[in-house]
């Protein structure tokens, strides 16, 4: 566990750049070979949007950074944060939970306070508004969600207390979980069903991607499914029922512009709607 945490704290700006590339190219191929829907689409054209909003995320990351290593480093030397004033532990233990914390903060937080602050649901919408999500939706995020997404995570290292090696380790982890639950492949329902009790598995998440209410408010999470379990905002929907992308932003040829996408959390909200009780069983 030392030799990983080692790795992770000086980890080659190259060697995640081959992560994210690496990843998107390996589902890239599974999704032809084991396609969970067979979309009539070309698929570069589509990958095109979201590849754009990949560049701007990594920029801003990027232009963001120091103050990623600042934080981490002045919690540890200042031995601040949850996972510092436990008592102490294996390393392998103080590890989980570090990056387990930082999921929370960092990606469940995050994500269910986009969906219920309305200025930030148009923000975020367009993630949600790809009517084809395969593994390159992972990364559609308009760049002001960047920085939201980027603020909560240095919120979760500060009050966490993760040193850089441990955030590094959740960021590699996130970017490669990111890509497989949005991966447009078919895992056998028994392999998936086991997996989303401790992860979040591509169905699980997919769910979250339903174009209507009750189904988008749920499965916030993105590394561990345990949060979405604990706090009530687990769903599940048999995976031939998914319809993708948002009820009342249907047009999928302006949801597959770019400078609609850049423009949508300026457009006009408009209230999504609900799928009666009575049918969401």
């Amino acid at each position: 566990m030392e030799t990983i945490i080692n790795y992770f704290e000086t980890i080659p700006t190259l060697h995640r750049s081959l992560l994210l590339v690496g990843g998107i190219t390996l589902f890239w191929i599974l999704e032809g070979a084991i396609p969970l829907f067979k979309f009539n689409y070309k698929k570069w054209q589509h990958a095109w949007p979201n590849f754009f909003f990949t560049l701007t995320t990594i920029i801003i990351n990027f232009g963001l950074a120091f103050i990623l290593l600042k934080t981490a480093d002045w919690v540890k030397v200042n031995n601040f944060g949850i996972i510092n004033w436990l008592p102490e532990m294996p390393l392998w233990l103080y590890a989980l939970l570090g990056v387990m914390l930082l999921d929370f903060f960092g990606a469940y937080l995050a994500h269910l306070v986009e969906h219920k602050v309305k200025p930030l649901w148009m923000v975020h919408l367009v993630h949600h508004t790809d009517h084809k999500v395969d593994t390159t939706t992972g990364n559609r995020h308009h760049p002001i969600e960047s920085v939201i997404r980027f603020s909560f995570t240095i919120l979760g290292v500060f009050i966490v207390g993760t040193p850089i090696a441990i955030v590094f380790l959740y960021q590699s982890l996130s970017v490669v979980f990111t890509q497989l639950t949005h991966a447009n492949i078919k895992m056998p329902k028994k392999v998936d069903k086991a997996m989303s009790y401790f992860f979040v598995s591509p169905d699980m998440h997919k769910v979250h991607h339903h174009y209507i209410l009750p189904y988008t408010d749920s499965n916030y999470g993105n590394i561990f499914s345990i949060w979405d379990r604990l706090l009530g905002t687990y769903m599940e929907l048999d995976r031939d029922k998914l319809v993708y992308g948002v009820d009342v932003f249907p047009d999928e040829e302006e949801n597959s512009r770019v400078s609609n996408l850049l423009s949508q959390p300026f457009q006009k909200y408009k209230k999504p709607t609900t799928i009666p009780g009575d049918e969401t069983i």
